[in-house]
């Protein structure tokens, strides 16, 4: 088993490395799928910084390998993106050397379209080069490219990280406004595409000083070798060594070379088909097409869900359903008769209620009604009705009769109902100055 990083990804073996960090597959325990993790070697200011900027850039194109999720464990910081099995440019190139052209052209086209989505979000990548553009094991089939490793990308008009007089990239892939300092811009990047797409042509690294020097010198030279005229004018635009003259946007590459693509000679009937490998190669002892084949621990617990949540089990079923209670009847039933005996040995009687002689079966006792609490258990020879004690007859002893207990009944005062008017406290005093005006009313009158 490998080792866990942040409870979460399981490092299982490396299989790439690059400037900063070694790239290791691993088994991603939350997603239960495989993928490719970034881990950072170096963990100083300035790697961490250009770190947080590649793991922020989030892009979803299917030509464009960009980092999915990040984690952090102690001093150690990963970032994963998919799992990329067929290699790179490079291992092709390795496998075959020179490329058909209508492969070279299939390549360019989708390497053109990433970019054009990369550049859409105002990202300039700056290390377009073979190594870091990576292909899918697609077989003999249609190829899958995608474009890698945005550790040095900046977006336009952020600020840069590099000191003054220093140029960041891989030599043999800067465009010469580059090398003169100037700032990251699109055609930059479609320069090194261009570069790109000569590598693929002639199965070498082109010489870009030397190309530089004779667009210079003597313009735009003639077709090489091996690569038709309507690709080579293509190539042409993307190399040219003053950037107002190159490609202004990858769209407009792309344009250019739909059109080559329709002029360009049927492939040769013996053409051998290329072939893109799974270049990572088995899983390691323990693991599995769905994972590790052991669990982390000896006991697993229960599987996270997409959002890292657990799923609980079910509550257990009961397992006979309780019978529903039964609805009670409008006027009190007798009380019910108890559960049928047990079946008796032949010679025993059956004991039966006590009642008048000829007098005629009474009705079918209801069922008893459902009660969460256990009932006693009741004896077959209980008696139906309840018994009323009786005790010896004793005059001198007062008369007590034994009466059953009354059902609790909820007492209400009674109280009078309430005499129309006002309260007695404010009616008398009202009448007493009532009185007071009359006597004064009577006084006035006499004394006119």
């Amino acid at each position: 088993m490998g080792e866990v990083f942040a409870g979460r990804y399981e490092l299982i073996d490396p299989v790439g490395r690059g400037g900063v960090g070694a790239v290791w597959r691993a088994w991603d325990h939350r997603r239960r799928r495989y993928v490719a993790a970034k881990v950072l070697q170096r963990s100083d200011a300035h790697t961490l910084l250009r770190f947080v900027r590649e793991q922020a850039l989030r892009i979803d194109h299917p030509h464009v390998l960009a980092p999915a999720s990040w984690a952090a464990d102690d001093d150690k910081v990963l970032f994963t993106m998919d799992l990329v099995t067929g290699g790179s440019l490079a291992h092709v190139i390795g496998d075959y050397g020179p490329l058909p052209p209508r492969f070279v052209c299939t390549l360019l086209d989708q390497l053109l379209s990433g970019l054009a989505a990369v550049h859409a979000e105002g990202v300039v990548h700056r290390d377009i080069k073979p190594a870091n553009i990576l292909l899918e094991a697609t077989g003999t089939g249609r190829p899958h490219l995608r474009l890698s490793d945005f550790g040095i990308s900046v977006r336009k008009g952020e600020p840069r990280l590099t000191e003054t007089n220093y140029v960041l990239g891989t030599p043999g892939y800067f465009a010469p406004e580059q090398m003169m300092g100037a700032e990251p811009d699109f055609p930059a990047d479609l320069f090194a595409v261009g570069l790109v797409a000569l590598y693929l042509s002639q199965g070498r690294k082109p010489d870009a000083r030397a190309l530089v020097e004779h667009f210079a010198a003597y313009g735009t030279p003639s077709a090489p070798q091996g690569i038709p005229e309507p690709l080579w004018q293509v190539l042409a635009g993307l190399l040219q060594p003053d950037p107002e003259a190159r490609f202004r946007t990858a769209t407009g590459a792309r344009k250019a070379l739909t059109a080559a693509v329709e002029m360009l000679p049927a492939p040769a009937a013996d053409e051998e088909p290329v072939e893109v490998f799974d270049q990572i190669g088995p899983l390691p002892d323990g693991f599995g097409p769905e994972g590790p084949l052991s669990p982390l621990t000896s006991s697993p617990g229960p599987a996270a869900s997409e959002t890292g949540s657990f799923h609980l089990a079910p509550p257990d079923q009961p397992s006979a359903q309780a019978p529903a209670p039964h609805p009670a009847p409008a006027h009190p039933a007798p009380a019910s008769a108890p559960p049928a005996a047990a079946p008796l040995p032949s010679g025993t009687a059956h004991a039966s209620p006590a009642g008048p002689p000829g007098a005629p079966p009474g009705p079918a006792p209801a069922p008893a009604a459902f009660s969460p609490h256990p009932a006693a258990p009741e004896y077959p020879h209980a008696p139906a009705t309840p018994t009323v004690p009786v005790t010896p007859f004793n005059p001198a002893a007062p008369y007590a009769p034994h009466l059953a207990a009354p059902h609790p009944v909820a007492s209400v005062p009674l109280t009078a109902p309430p005499r129309p008017g006002p309260p007695a406290k404010v009616a008398v005093p009202v009448l007493l100055v009532a009185l007071v005006c009359f006597a004064v009313g009577i006084w006035a009158l006499t004394r006119a």
